[in-house]
């Protein structure tokens, strides 16, 4: 069953220039730099050096986790609260806190690409800057479930977790096992997902089951809002190299009662929302990933080029490290281009699967690649857990797995290329 995308409208003014930003996106991409620039950067040693449940100052308190997202990263950092505080103050005050709702929402209208803009801008640094994390597919939500769930969320007062990767249905969620059965005015739910961020903290899960065993994909696999303190749900953390504090679970469901009121959208949309979720909220934003983590490491590996002399000479001037640099400025440029043209047919309405997985594959393997350069042009400094580099290097390597393989992404674009012919690559 297929569902229509639903995509915020937008409502920028064309660029002044082509390839240049709408002017109204441009401007809010520098206000998101200069806030990063100036409240995250300088915070980000303490960020680093710093656990949960650390006492710095009596008065502060213990030093707690991010209010809304850990990031990308998974970094165990933390900041005392009141810090979060400033930063979400900052947030709202400027804006930018629903800067990417839609209008209709009290957002700007600024759509898949904009989002995409502040996303990269907020990248480049690794201390998660609050804004609320709200999945498109939410707004499919009926009256009821956006009091209970849909606003709580732009509001900064829950989080959610996307729940549909199975032990045995990982890159084929269409063979998942996890079971729906409808029970009167509800749906008794039994089966197992795994590697679900951030499950312990979630308010809510987007659980995905099969509904109807003959149909699967075609109209068998449901969506539902279920509440995490539910009775019958339990977990266990998957430990993995990505982070020392467990944010990455195993969660089982045993004879959970959810009510039918929690279907999201209609019995048997589920699949067409997963496949959704994962092209906006997850691959595609592996290009944001790379690009904001790469033009900010790019500028610090060029500072220490200039300023770091061997020999008698600055790195800068040695041609094996300005070739380094140079591939890195390609692949920032390439992985943008891919994306941005992702999220501006996505902002269209069009089936972005294909140019997702392409955003993802590239934002994946040349984000690693080129961080593994900038590592190497910083030499032991690049190895320094003080610093985002090595924090980065290892996310985005983990990007070739997470949110479907890079194999998977190949056969993607592939059925793709074999389905739409020349109209997928032609300007």
């Amino acid at each position: 069953m297929a569902v229509k995308q639903v995509v915020p409208k937008v409502n920028y003014s064309a660029p002044k220039e082509m390839g240049s930003l709408p002017p109204e996106l441009e401007e809010l991409k520098l206000l998101a730099r200069e806030i990063v620039r100036k409240e995250c950067i300088p915070l980000e040693m303490d960020y680093l050096t710093h656990r949960p449940g650390d006492v710095v100052d009596p008065n502060d308190g213990p030093w707690v986790l991010p209010p809304t997202s850990r990031g990308e990263c998974l970094v165990d950092g933390a900041l005392p609260q009141r810090v979060w505080d400033r930063l979400i103050k900052i947030s709202k005050d400027t804006g930018l806190w629903t800067a990417c709702l839609p209008e209709e929402y009290g957002g700007l209208g600024i759509g898949v690409l904009g989002n995409f803009v502040l996303s990269e801008e907020f990248k480049r640094s690794i201390l998660p800057f609050p804004i609320p994390e709200v999945p498109p597919i939410l707004y499919n939500c009926n009256e009821e479930q956006k009091e209970k769930y849909l606003f709580p969320l732009m509001e900064g007062k829950s989080l959610y977790a996307f729940a549909q990767t199975e032990p045995g249905a990982g890159s084929d969620p269409a063979s998942m096992t996890t079971r729906a059965v409808r029970d009167g005015d509800e749906w008794v739910i039994n089966g197992t997902k795994t590697f679900i961020s951030r499950a312990n903290r979630a308010d809510f899960i987007l659980l995905l089951a099969l509904t109807d065993p003959e149909k699967r994909q075609h109209g068998g696999i449901t969506m539902f809002i279920v509440d995490a303190d539910t009775p019958g749900i339990s977990m266990t953390p998957v430990n993995t190299w990505m982070s020392e504090i467990p944010d990455t679970f195993t969660v089982t469901f045993t004879d959970v009662r959810v009510p039918h009121a929690n279907v999201l959208g209609e019995v048997g949309d589920g699949f067409a929302y997963g496949q959704q979720w994962l092209a906006i909220n997850d691959r595609l934003t592996r290009g944001a990933m790379a690009t904001g983590f790469l033009t900010r490491g790019l500028e610090m590996a060029v500072e220490w080029a200039k300023s770091r002399v061997t020999f008698g000479k600055p790195l800068a001037e040695r041609q094996a490290i300005q070739r380094h640099l140079v591939e890195v400025f390609l692949d920032i440029k390439a992985v943008r281009a891919i994306a941005y043209e992702c999220a501006y047919r996505a902002d269209r309405g069009e089936d972005v699967r294909a140019y997702a997985a392409a955003a993802k594959l590239v934002g994946a393997n040349w984000g690693h690649r080129s961080m593994d350069k900038i590592m190497q042009v910083l030499g032991g400094m690049g190895e320094v857990t003080e610093t985002p580099i090595p924090h980065w290097y290892r996310q985005l390597r983990h990007g070739r797995i997470g949110g479907g393989a890079d194999e998977i992404q190949q056969m993607l674009i592939a059925r793709a290329i074999f389905k739409e012919g020349v109209s997928l690559w032609e300007a």
